[in-house]
């Protein structure tokens, strides 16, 4: 039984000899046919298995369903790790559909467990079927090629899918053959939700007219995921600049090229920065005009709160809270972190060499009572070889984007800058040949 789903983990290297998988498992046909069969194999390859039951709390009968998974699982001495959500309160907070929501709070809940080493990875129990109505809803909601490539069997090495080759008949099968208990959740008959409007409405009046259709979708996913992966085999994104781990700058001369190209150069960025959001086709658009029409420092806001930011010669992608410095830090030797910034490391020096920090002042000519704070109106500083202006004006010739000028650090005395952290010294602080005693600063940004 499920030899489908025995050949996909064979392919893909889905389940590996001393992993340990959790099981999203709601207590339906579908997970618990999943459970039922991980739990037959896991001896075979040499496996163990838990179970992760989340409540997203959408329906009267959801704390029976949980406890119905919380038996079968003390009765067959399986491990079990259960979450209840409240998908409603995030999606009225959000703005999100209830889908939505519960998804976000579902994977975030799973992402979590893999990261805290409890699992490797997570088997989901999506089928045949479901790879059919993603790739349409996909399809309807605008998607490109890549949507309609639909689910892949291995996502980002942490989430499985063992059954997505597996139709739902043969599913259904396995749950006679073996016996395996399930229960029905009623909400799967409202075909107000979109997904079971393609799978209640949709897909049986297609079925009665074309009967292998879902294994026709699926095998159109498989054809145009083959001809994705080579488009994204010719692009040459080297000129991409990753900040940090939630900051991704992409070169304004990308969206010049065709929508094939600068659309999946975003896509690979935001992926790349563990921020890969379902973007629609006017996403994109949007995106294409930021950086060809926009301003400097005009932005956009995408889906779950990803913002987009013209910055000169980058359309800056950021899901990372734009905090300010509000506190003041004296100036003072060895390593003062900053709020919203990261860390600022001082070093008392009797010699040194030009380039070994990131700035070199003199020891004498820093006031006892500097500090380091974020700039105000009125700062005034002198560049280094010479030149005063405000620090606004200083700013914009350093092309210092927007959303960095107030969570960047600078040593000040009243409303004389002498440090512009990781940038710039004022002339008036710099080395010279009666220097005797030295700071040496370098700079750990984490923003």
């Amino acid at each position: 039984m499920f030899e489908s789903a025995r050949r996909l983990i064979q392919r893909y290297n889905l389940i590996k000899s001393g992993e340990k998988i959790g099981i999203a498992c709601s207590g339906g046909m579908d997970s618990m046919c999943l459970l039922h069969f991980l739990s037959s194999i896991k001896d075979e390859i040499g496996f163990s298995i838990c179970v992760i039951n989340v409540d997203h709390n959408l329906r009267e009968t959801s704390k029976e369903d949980s406890e119905f998974v919380l038996n079968y699982c003390k009765q067959h001495d399986i491990a079990i790790y259960m979450y209840k959500v409240n998908a409603k309160k995030l999606a009225k907070d959000k703005g999100l559909s209830i889908e939505s929501a519960a998804r976000e709070m579902r994977y975030g809940i799973f992402n979590a467990i893999v990261n805290k080493g409890i699992v490797n990875k997570i088997a989901l129990g999506h089928h045949e079927s479901d790879q059919a109505e993603t790739i349409l809803l996909n399809i309807f909601r605008g998607a490109g090629l890549s949507g309609a490539c639909g689910m892949e069997p291995m996502r980002d090495n942490r989430f499985i899918r063992p059954l997505l080759t597996t139709s739902k008949v043969d599913i259904r099968v396995y749950a006679e053959h073996n016996e395996v208990p399930y229960v029905e959740d009623e909400t799967n008959a409202n075909s107000d939700y979109s997904r079971n409007y393609v799978r209640n409405v949709v897909m049986p009046l297609i079925r009665s007219k074309w009967t292998n259709v879902d294994a026709n979708i699926a095998q159109f996913g498989r054809l145009c995921k083959q001809d994705d992966e080579y488009i994204y085999s010719q692009i040459n994104d080297n000129s991409i600049v990753y900040e940090n781990n939630n900051t991704v700058k992409v070169p304004i001369n990308y969206f010049a090229y065709p929508a094939s190209i600068y659309t999946r150069v975003v896509r690979r960025a935001l992926k790349n920065i563990g921020c890969a959001v379902d973007m629609e086709k006017k996403h994109y658009q949007i995106i294409s005009g930021l950086a060809l029409e926009g301003e400097n420092g005009n932005r956009v806001t995408l889906p779950h709160k990803l913002k987009a930011i013209k910055e000169y010669n980058y359309i800056t992608f950021t899901n990372r809270a734009e905090d300010k410095i509000v506190p003041e830090y004296p100036f003072t030797k060895g390593t003062t972190d900053i709020k919203g910034f990261g860390a600022i490391e001082v070093y008392m020096l009797r010699k040194w060499q030009v380039g070994e920090y990131d700035h070199l002042v003199d020891y004498n000519k820093i006031p006892k009572n500097a500090v380091w704070r974020s700039r105000k109106e009125g700062d005034m500083f002198t560049k280094f070889g010479g030149g005063t202006k405000s620090l606004k004006e200083y700013f914009i010739d350093k092309k210092v984007p927007t959303r960095l000028r107030d969570i960047t650090p600078v040593l000040a005395v009243g409303n004389e800058i002498l440090i512009v952290a990781g940038v710039e010294i004022s002339d008036k602080v710099k080395i010279d040949e009666n220097t005797k005693t030295a700071y040496g600063i370098n700079v750990v940004k984490f923003l």
